[in-house]
C-alpha cells in the first residue's frame, strides 16, 4: 500500500503543517479541516500545498519525521514551490 507525505498551510496565519497520510484529501476535509487533530485545530481552515506519494506509509512516516527534524520553514517553503521531496532515508 501506497503513502504519501503532505504538507498542509493554514489559511489562518500561513503556518505549515507536515504529515502522512493513504488519503491525504480524506484526511484533510474529515479530520485537520474539522478540527479533530489536536495539532492544527486552531489554525483552520487548512489547504493542501504539498502531497508527494511513498512506496509505503512508512517510508511517508520517516520522511515526515525528517522533515519535522528539520523545523526550518524555510526547507518547508523549498519543498513546496519545488514540488519535490529529495530526502534521502
Amino acid at each position: 500500500m501506497s503513502g504519501y507525505v503532505y504538507i498542509l498551510e493554514s489559511g489562518r496565519n500561513g503556518r505549515y503543517y507536515v504529515g502522512s497520510s493513504v488519503d491525504v484529501e480524506a484526511r484533510l476535509e474529515n479530520f485537520h479541516n474539522r478540527g479533530k487533530v489536536r495539532a492544527t485545530k486552531y489554525m483552520r481552515p487548512w489547504k493542501l500545498v504539498f502531497k508527494q506519494e511513498c512506496k509505503s506509509l512508512t517510508q511517508a512516516r520517516q520522511i515526515e519525521a525528517k522533515i519535522k527534524l528539520f523545523k526550518s520553514r524555510r526547507i518547508i517553503e523549498n519543498i513546496v514551490f519545488s514540488g519535490n521531496c529529495d530526502l534521502i532515508i
